[in-house]
Protein backbone atom coordinates (compact mmCIF):
# COMPACT_ATOMS: atom_id res chain seq x y z
CA UNK A 1 0.00 0.00 0.00
CA UNK A 2 1.59 3.54 -0.80
CA UNK A 3 2.05 5.77 1.77
CA UNK A 4 -0.43 8.49 2.45
CA UNK A 5 0.94 11.98 1.85
CA UNK A 6 1.60 14.08 5.32
CA UNK A 7 -0.30 16.72 5.54
CA UNK A 8 0.14 19.95 8.25
CA UNK A 9 -3.01 19.25 10.26
CA UNK A 10 -1.03 15.73 11.40
CA UNK A 11 1.59 18.28 13.02
CA UNK A 12 -0.62 20.51 14.60
CA UNK A 13 -0.78 21.61 18.03
CA UNK A 14 -2.15 23.88 20.54
CA UNK A 15 0.06 26.61 21.68
CA UNK A 16 -1.10 28.26 24.86
CA UNK A 17 1.52 31.05 25.99
CA UNK A 18 0.86 33.69 28.39
CA UNK A 19 -2.96 33.35 28.59
CA UNK A 20 -2.61 33.49 24.48
CA UNK A 21 -4.05 30.82 22.85
CA UNK A 22 -2.96 29.36 18.69
CA UNK A 23 -1.54 26.90 17.45
CA UNK A 24 1.94 25.43 16.61
CA UNK A 25 3.20 23.08 14.09
CA UNK A 26 6.10 20.63 14.95
CA UNK A 27 7.70 18.32 12.19
CA UNK A 28 9.73 15.42 14.16
CA UNK A 29 13.11 14.35 12.50
CA UNK A 30 12.74 12.96 9.28
CA UNK A 31 15.80 11.23 9.53
CA UNK A 32 17.71 9.84 12.35
CA UNK A 33 20.54 11.01 11.33
CA UNK A 34 19.89 14.87 10.78
CA UNK A 35 19.24 15.86 14.51
CA UNK A 36 18.79 19.80 13.79
CA UNK A 37 16.35 21.91 15.38
CA UNK A 38 14.81 24.31 13.36
CA UNK A 39 12.82 27.31 14.28
CA UNK A 40 10.91 28.57 11.66
CA UNK A 41 8.95 31.80 12.25
CA UNK A 42 6.46 33.19 9.35
CA UNK A 43 5.59 36.37 8.20
CA UNK A 44 3.14 39.16 8.10
CA UNK A 45 0.59 37.30 6.11
CA UNK A 46 0.54 34.45 6.85
CA UNK A 47 -0.90 30.50 8.21
CA UNK A 48 0.90 27.52 9.48
CA UNK A 49 -0.76 25.84 6.14
CA UNK A 50 0.36 28.25 3.96
CA UNK A 51 4.22 27.08 4.55
CA UNK A 52 3.72 23.55 4.47
CA UNK A 53 5.79 23.17 1.46
CA UNK A 54 9.06 24.94 2.84
CA UNK A 55 8.57 23.01 6.74
CA UNK A 56 8.79 20.32 4.30
CA UNK A 57 11.77 21.56 2.85
CA UNK A 58 13.38 22.20 5.67
CA UNK A 59 12.51 18.81 7.57
CA UNK A 60 15.19 17.19 5.05
CA UNK A 61 17.94 18.64 7.68
CA UNK A 62 15.85 17.92 11.12
CA UNK A 63 12.85 18.78 13.31
CA UNK A 64 10.82 21.80 12.33
CA UNK A 65 8.91 23.79 14.68
CA UNK A 66 6.51 26.43 13.41
CA UNK A 67 4.65 28.45 15.83
CA UNK A 68 1.56 31.31 15.99
CA UNK A 69 2.33 34.66 16.56
CA UNK A 70 0.09 36.92 18.58
CA UNK A 71 -2.83 38.31 15.87
CA UNK A 72 -1.52 35.90 13.21
CA UNK A 73 -2.50 32.63 12.16
CA UNK A 74 -6.31 32.70 14.12
CA UNK A 75 -3.97 32.60 17.77
CA UNK A 76 -5.47 35.71 19.73
CA UNK A 77 -3.67 39.74 19.61
CA UNK A 78 -2.15 40.84 22.11
CA UNK A 79 -5.07 43.11 23.24
CA UNK A 80 -6.33 40.05 25.01
CA UNK A 81 -3.99 40.59 27.09
CA UNK A 82 -3.42 44.40 27.29
CA UNK A 83 -0.50 44.61 25.49
CA UNK A 84 0.18 46.33 21.78
CA UNK A 85 1.39 44.56 19.30
CA UNK A 86 4.55 46.07 19.07
CA UNK A 87 8.30 44.18 17.69
CA UNK A 88 9.58 44.63 21.36
CA UNK A 89 6.14 42.50 22.56
CA UNK A 90 6.82 40.41 20.11
CA UNK A 91 10.47 39.66 20.56
CA UNK A 92 9.45 38.93 24.32
CA UNK A 93 7.19 36.56 22.98
CA UNK A 94 9.55 34.65 20.45
CA UNK A 95 12.04 34.39 23.35
CA UNK A 96 9.61 33.36 25.80
CA UNK A 97 8.70 30.21 23.36
CA UNK A 98 12.63 29.67 22.92
CA UNK A 99 13.49 29.62 26.30
CA UNK A 100 10.64 26.92 26.86
CA UNK A 101 11.08 24.98 23.87
CA UNK A 102 15.06 24.74 23.55
CA UNK A 103 16.13 24.60 27.06
CA UNK A 104 18.94 22.49 26.32
CA UNK A 105 19.06 22.41 22.45
CA UNK A 106 20.45 24.25 19.90
CA UNK A 107 18.71 26.06 17.29
CA UNK A 108 18.52 27.31 13.93
CA UNK A 109 16.45 30.20 13.66
CA UNK A 110 14.84 30.57 9.72
CA UNK A 111 12.39 33.89 9.50
CA UNK A 112 10.02 34.41 6.42
CA UNK A 113 10.07 38.80 5.79
CA UNK A 114 8.38 40.02 9.30
CA UNK A 115 9.08 36.55 10.99
CA UNK A 116 12.81 37.30 10.71
CA UNK A 117 12.43 41.18 12.06
CA UNK A 118 10.98 39.54 14.80
CA UNK A 119 13.68 37.14 15.55
CA UNK A 120 16.14 39.39 14.63
CA UNK A 121 14.82 42.13 17.52
CA UNK A 122 14.70 38.85 20.10
CA UNK A 123 18.23 37.72 19.52
CA UNK A 124 19.07 41.71 19.93
CA UNK A 125 17.03 41.86 23.05
CA UNK A 126 18.35 38.72 24.62
CA UNK A 127 21.77 38.20 23.51
CA UNK A 128 21.60 35.07 25.75
CA UNK A 129 19.86 33.18 23.31
CA UNK A 130 22.06 33.81 20.45
CA UNK A 131 24.17 31.65 22.49
CA UNK A 132 22.01 28.39 21.58
CA UNK A 133 21.70 29.53 18.07
CA UNK A 134 23.91 28.10 15.28
CA UNK A 135 22.51 29.62 12.05
CA UNK A 136 19.93 32.26 11.27
CA UNK A 137 18.41 32.00 8.10
CA UNK A 138 16.31 35.23 6.16
CA UNK A 139 13.55 34.73 3.55
CA UNK A 140 12.46 37.61 2.26
CA UNK A 141 13.83 39.48 5.55
CA UNK A 142 14.38 42.79 6.27
CA UNK A 143 16.10 45.13 8.74
CA UNK A 144 15.49 49.14 8.14
CA UNK A 145 12.80 51.54 6.69
CA UNK A 146 15.45 52.55 3.96
CA UNK A 147 15.03 48.78 2.87
CA UNK A 148 12.18 49.66 0.89
CA UNK A 149 11.61 50.67 -2.39
CA UNK A 150 9.07 53.42 -0.83
CA UNK A 151 10.38 57.12 -1.16
CA UNK A 152 10.28 58.73 2.48
CA UNK A 153 7.51 60.85 1.21
CA UNK A 154 5.19 57.36 0.34
CA UNK A 155 6.56 55.48 3.42
CA UNK A 156 5.70 58.12 5.63
CA UNK A 157 1.94 58.41 3.97
CA UNK A 158 1.74 54.40 3.99
CA UNK A 159 2.70 54.38 7.83
CA UNK A 160 0.18 57.23 8.77
CA UNK A 161 -3.06 55.46 7.23
CA UNK A 162 -1.89 52.38 8.71
CA UNK A 163 -2.51 53.82 12.03
CA UNK A 164 -5.71 55.23 10.67
CA UNK A 165 -7.13 51.97 9.32
CA UNK A 166 -5.83 50.11 12.76
CA UNK A 167 -8.04 52.37 14.80
CA UNK A 168 -11.12 49.90 16.49
CA UNK A 169 -14.17 51.25 14.00
CA UNK A 170 -11.90 51.31 11.07
CA UNK A 171 -10.70 47.79 11.42
CA UNK A 172 -14.44 46.61 12.59
CA UNK A 173 -15.59 48.37 8.79
CA UNK A 174 -12.74 46.20 7.21
CA UNK A 175 -13.58 43.15 8.75
CA UNK A 176 -16.77 42.83 8.51
CA UNK A 177 -17.18 45.31 5.91
CA UNK A 178 -14.46 44.17 3.36
CA UNK A 179 -13.02 40.95 4.48
CA UNK A 180 -15.56 38.93 2.57
CA UNK A 181 -15.02 36.73 0.02
CA UNK A 182 -16.62 38.47 -2.77
CA UNK A 183 -14.54 41.99 -2.24
CA UNK A 184 -11.04 39.87 -1.66
CA UNK A 185 -11.30 37.91 -5.02
CA UNK A 186 -12.33 41.25 -6.79
CA UNK A 187 -9.26 43.19 -5.67
CA UNK A 188 -7.26 40.52 -6.44
CA UNK A 189 -8.31 39.54 -9.88
CA UNK A 190 -8.38 42.77 -10.56
CA UNK A 191 -5.13 44.76 -8.89
CA UNK A 192 -1.97 44.99 -11.00
CA UNK A 193 0.16 44.00 -8.05
CA UNK A 194 -2.18 41.21 -7.32
CA UNK A 195 -1.97 40.07 -11.18
CA UNK A 196 1.75 40.03 -11.27
CA UNK A 197 1.76 37.77 -8.24
CA UNK A 198 -0.35 35.35 -10.02
CA UNK A 199 0.89 35.94 -13.62
CA UNK A 200 1.45 32.09 -13.91
CA UNK A 201 -0.85 30.06 -11.65
CA UNK A 202 -2.90 27.81 -14.20
CA UNK A 203 -6.95 28.69 -13.42
CA UNK A 204 -7.79 26.06 -11.62
CA UNK A 205 -4.64 26.72 -8.49
CA UNK A 206 -5.89 30.28 -8.93
CA UNK A 207 -9.19 29.62 -7.80
CA UNK A 208 -8.05 27.45 -5.00
CA UNK A 209 -4.98 30.26 -4.27
CA UNK A 210 -8.21 32.95 -4.02
CA UNK A 211 -9.61 30.91 -1.38
CA UNK A 212 -6.83 30.90 0.49
CA UNK A 213 -6.27 34.26 0.10
CA UNK A 214 -9.61 34.93 1.72
CA UNK A 215 -8.85 32.40 4.55
CA UNK A 216 -5.47 34.51 5.33
CA UNK A 217 -7.12 37.94 5.53
CA UNK A 218 -10.06 36.58 7.59
CA UNK A 219 -7.89 34.54 9.82
CA UNK A 220 -5.67 37.27 10.76
CA UNK A 221 -6.93 40.34 13.71
CA UNK A 222 -7.19 43.20 11.41
CA UNK A 223 -5.48 45.99 14.08
CA UNK A 224 -2.64 43.61 14.73
CA UNK A 225 -1.92 43.74 10.36
CA UNK A 226 -2.28 47.53 10.32
CA UNK A 227 -0.48 48.23 13.83
CA UNK A 228 2.41 46.11 12.72
CA UNK A 229 2.59 47.21 9.60
CA UNK A 230 3.16 50.63 10.51
CA UNK A 231 5.78 49.69 13.15
CA UNK A 232 7.95 48.06 10.37
CA UNK A 233 7.20 51.12 7.67
CA UNK A 234 9.32 52.71 10.38
CA UNK A 235 11.88 50.08 11.41
CA UNK A 236 15.39 50.51 12.60
CA UNK A 237 16.66 46.87 13.60
CA UNK A 238 20.32 48.27 13.03
CA UNK A 239 21.21 49.77 16.15
CA UNK A 240 22.30 46.16 18.25
CA UNK A 241 25.05 43.45 16.57
CA UNK A 242 24.57 40.20 16.75
CA UNK A 243 27.13 37.63 17.12
CA UNK A 244 25.89 35.25 14.46
CA UNK A 245 26.02 34.41 10.73
CA UNK A 246 23.01 35.10 8.67
CA UNK A 247 22.09 33.46 5.56
CA UNK A 248 19.98 35.72 3.28
CA UNK A 249 17.38 34.63 0.89
CA UNK A 250 16.49 37.57 -1.40
CA UNK A 251 14.05 37.45 -4.44
CA UNK A 252 15.68 38.54 -8.00
CA UNK A 253 13.61 42.01 -9.21
CA UNK A 254 11.67 42.58 -5.61
CA UNK A 255 8.99 44.48 -5.84
CA UNK A 256 9.36 45.81 -2.01
CA UNK A 257 12.92 45.73 -0.72
CA UNK A 258 16.24 46.84 -2.20
CA UNK A 259 18.09 43.60 -2.09
CA UNK A 260 21.77 45.61 -1.98
CA UNK A 261 20.62 48.33 0.95
CA UNK A 262 19.16 45.03 2.51
CA UNK A 263 22.77 43.09 2.43
CA UNK A 264 24.02 46.32 3.49
CA UNK A 265 21.84 46.46 6.67
CA UNK A 266 22.52 42.52 7.19
CA UNK A 267 26.48 43.24 7.26
CA UNK A 268 26.36 45.93 9.75
CA UNK A 269 24.45 43.81 12.49
CA UNK A 270 25.53 39.65 11.95
CA UNK A 271 29.22 40.17 12.10
CA UNK A 272 29.51 36.16 12.18
CA UNK A 273 29.27 36.25 7.98
CA UNK A 274 27.11 36.91 5.44
CA UNK A 275 25.88 34.28 2.90
CA UNK A 276 23.40 35.87 0.23
CA UNK A 277 21.20 33.14 -2.20
CA UNK A 278 19.27 34.73 -5.02
CA UNK A 279 15.95 32.99 -6.09
CA UNK A 280 14.25 33.07 -8.99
Amino acid sequence: MARATRQPADFIHELNMDGLEGRMLRVPPKYKTRQREILLIYGHHALIERWWGLVENFNEYGAVTMPDLPGFGGMDSFSKIGRKPTLDNYADYLAAFVKLRYRRRRVTIAGISFGFVVATRMLQKYPELAKKVDLVVSIVGFMHRDDFHFTPRARSFYSKAARVLATRPMAFIIRYGFLNSFVIKNLYTHLPMSKRRFVEVEPTEFKLMLDFEVQLWQTNDVRTHWLTTSEFLNLDNCQKQVELPVWHVASKGDHYFNNQIVEQHMQVVFTKGYTQLIAD
